[in-house]
């Protein structure tokens, strides 16, 4: 009967120093990384980025689903853009049209530069024709009427027949017709000056002419441009590497200029976003090793580097600590992955971290 009551006793003894020693293990420390280590948890994220259109537009092509990997320029989505082709094959047509013009008329003003100074040349030459026959008729005919004076003298004293008179008469109505016929030629002469010199005009004209085509040609470029840019950008193609995360949109839908319709990250740039406690943040630095230890693979631990350190303190949020630590001050570090092999590690994955911050602490994996 003796030894039926000491088996319980001992049990019930053996059960009691096992609590105390788990709950002396629990709360003494066996919760604390030896020193220069630093325990934190969180959960994998990245950054991601939001597809989304300039334009709207019914999508006809889906080329990307949830789960694939897209590199940067990737075409993802493309949207109907049979009216946007319209408009630039009319913009092509004007800009080769107004660029015929243009060119002819550039032809016309160098022609014209060539022949206006040539013509005033030509003109101004005829001008000093006609003034230099004006004076020589001026000259013969001031002769012609001085040997009419001198022989109506000489008649009068009959030194001279009448015969000659005559004929110095008649040389004399010739010299100043001659003089008539010069000044008309000289008239006309200086017509021709003046019609020739209008040729700037022209010029000046013709280059507005020019002007007004080159813009003319411009701004239908412009729309050329336009158009084509619209073109372009109806071709949705990623912004990024990434693994494509979310999808919104399906083929045959009507989206609105910006609205989101593809959410893309890029898995090789994975962080996870812990939480240290103000009485610790004075040991983190950046570019200290973190290791990240995740459930799914609890025994292999990936290398990671403190990149961020947020310069305001917090509360901690409620989804990370427990409820008595909620009201302690905490700072956001962000521990960048140095690799994801096979893109193993995705956002939302919950992972601790243990961060070292002495170079001769010994790693160790995270306490539970």
């Amino acid at each position: 009967m003796k030894i039926t009551r000491t088996y319980p006793a001992i049990a019930l003894g053996a059960v009691l120093l096992g609590l105390a020693a788990y709950f002396l293990v629990r709360f003494l420390g066996s919760d604390r990384l030896p020193e220069g280590l630093i325990q934190a948890n969180g959960r994998i994220e990245g950054d991601h980025v939001t597809v989304a259109s300039k334009f709207p537009g019914r999508i006809v092509d889906l080329l990307a689903r949830e789960g694939a990997r897209v590199s940067r320029g990737d075409v993802l989505i493309r949207l109907d853009d049979a009216q946007t082709k319209a408009k630039l094959d009319q913009a092509d047509r004007l800009v080769e049209s107004l660029g015929a013009q243009v060119e002819a008329a550039h032809t016309s003003l160098a022609v014209l530069n060539l022949d206006v100074p040539l013509g005033i040349e030509a003109a101004s030459a005829k001008v000093d024709s006609a003034r230099a026959a004006v004076q020589k008729a001026r000259a013969v005919e001031y002769e012609a009427r001085r040997d009419v004076d001198r022989l109506r003298s000489l008649i009068r004293d009959q030194a001279v027949s009448q015969q000659q008179l005559d004929q110095a008469e008649a040389r004399w109505k010739v010299a100043a017709s001659e003089i008539v016929l010069a000044k008309a030629t000289l008239d006309q002469a200086g017509k021709e000056l003046s019609q020739a010199e209008l040729g700037w005009k022209r010029i000046r004209s013709k280059e507005a002419e020019v002007a007004a085509l080159e813009r003319q040609r411009d701004q239908v470029e412009a729309a050329q441009a336009e158009a084509a840019s619209i073109l372009r950008d109806l071709t949705i193609v990623a912004p990024t590497d990434g693994t494509i995360t979310t999808r919104m949109v399906d083929v045959g839908e009507v989206v609105a200029a910006g609205a989101p319709l593809l959410e893309l990250v890029d898995l090789g740039r994975l962080y996870l976003q812990v939480y240290v406690p103000e009485v610790q943040i004075g040991k983190v630095r950046l570019d200290l090793p973190a290791r990240i230890y995740t459930d799914a693979f609890p025994d292999q631990p990936f290398e990671a580097t403190v990149r961020y350190i947020a310069s305001k303190a917090e509360f901690t949020p409620k989804e990370v600590q427990t409820p008595d630590e909620r009201v302690k001050l905490i700072y956001a570090v962000r521990l960048y992955l140095n690799d994801n092999p096979d893109h193993r590690l995705t956002p939302g994955l919950p992972a601790d971290a243990v961060i070292r911050w002495r170079e001769d602490a010994a790693w160790m994996k995270p306490r539970l």
